[in-house]
């Protein structure tokens, strides 16, 4: 097939010519020779331009460790430098000019719209997983932040993209060391409370028995010794009890027997008998038992909200709530004290806001659960854990 005449030939320069051109313009732009294009479009020619562009800026954004990009409002990437396109493993000329959205996930998208559209004056922060040219994902921070018009720029808004993968690495290693930490933490408790019950009690209750047969045997005309070892065998059988009450907290043979509803009933009684505060359960019937570890795990928390309620709260009433559904056991512990603010709570009371709620925490998060806690002044305290099951 002949090409056409003299026309088509002309075109054809003219077609090299604008090439030249447009290959003349990114070379200008990526080299900081200019700072603004105007684009022709359907509504008239467009000015884009990068704002504060100068040498010292584009030194200042390549030499980063972060991502910046500066968007379009129709989310269209103006600017990128090279640790953008580095994490997202594509050559920078082909980041730049296409859309934001072709790196993120549908559910990510869904969650940086609303973001883009309202940054709000201080900006907005938010975790995705970046979509990578290789087929990886990158999970990153974006941090979002309006940028001022002046007019001429089509550049609304900026973002500082932040690799997260060395935080979630230490994360996940703090997590398994807190895991771990709490296996140890229950095997040594289990050893104690075998000390405590099979050593410790045996010899308090030994004592108990020879205080008894002393008591017995000294004459009734010597009332004040009787009545001095009728004490001591009193204090001893307290004693005892005492140590037999530490031990089960320790190691509970009702969980391990009878599972967590049964626990949970023996747990609130002796908490109602031994501090005078009404308790009342509501526990649906499990067809099965649960995992041990997500037993012994609702178990603790129940322990440490009630030793809250017991020490700090004042509450008068306490509601304990265990109800599952949809494969997630859920764990409600209510009661009507002083409450506090979870936020801010008072130096030296680790108990109400630091330790207590931080082990009650890694408690829940130990067997991929959540804890949530609403409370505040004089208006008691909820502490609601959720625990998908297996």
């Amino acid at each position: 097939m002949k090409l056409p005449g003299p026309t088509s030939s002309s075109e054809l320069a003219g077609l090299r010519a604008r090439l030249a051109d447009a290959e003349e313009t990114l070379r200008a732009i990526r080299s900081g020779e200019v700072d603004s294009v105007v684009v022709a479009g359907e509504q008239g020619p467009q000015v884009f331009t990068l704002e504060g562009a100068g040498e010292a800026y584009r030194v200042l954004i390549e030499s980063m460790n972060e991502g910046a990009l500066t968007l379009t409002a129709e989310r269209l990437i103006l600017y990128a430098n090279q640790c953008f396109a580095r994490m997202v493993k594509h050559p920078l000329e082909k980041v730049i000019g296409s859309s934001i959205s072709r790196f993120l996930s549908a559910e990510d998208k869904a969650m940086l719209c609303p973001l883009l559209k309202r940054p709000g004056k201080s900006g907005s922060k938010i975790q995705v997983l970046l979509n990578a040219g290789d087929g990886s994902r990158l999970p990153v921070q974006i941090s979002i932040r309006p940028l001022a018009g002046n007019g001429l720029n089509s550049a609304t808004i900026s973002m500082v993209i932040t690799d997260m993968t060395e935080a979630r690495r230490t994360e996940e290693l703090l997590r398994a060391l807190s895991n771990r930490l709490v296996q140890v933490q229950e095997a040594e408790r289990g050893r104690v409370a075998l000390e405590l019950h099979d050593n410790i009690t045996q010899l308090l209750c030994g004592l108990l028995v020879r205080s008894q047969v002393l008591s017995d045997k000294l004459p009734a005309s010597n009332a004040t010794a009787k009545q001095e070892a009728m004490k001591l065998s009193a204090m001893l059988g307290e004693t005892a009890e005492e140590v037999e009450r530490i031990s089960r907290n320790l190691r509970p043979g009702v969980l391990e027997e009878l599972g967590l509803v049964a626990v949970l009933r023996d747990t609130g009684t002796k908490f109602a008998e031994r501090t005078g505060v009404s308790l009342e359960l509501a526990c649906v019937p499990l067809d099965a038992r649960l995992p041990a570890d997500i037993e012994l795990s609702l178990y603790r928390i129940l322990q440490e909200a009630l030793n809250n309620v017991e020490n700090y709260a004042h509450a008068s009433h306490v509601t304990v709530c265990l109800t599952k559904s949809d494969s997630i056991v859920q764990l409600t512990i209510k009661d009507d004290g002083a409450g506090f603010d979870p936020d801010h709570y008072p130096a030296g009371q680790k108990e109400k806001g630091g330790l207590g709620l931080l082990g009650m925490r890694e408690r829940a998060t130990y067997v991929g659960g959540t804890l949530k806690i609403k409370s505040s002044r004089r208006a008691g305290t909820e502490i609601a854990i959720s625990i998908p099951l297996p």
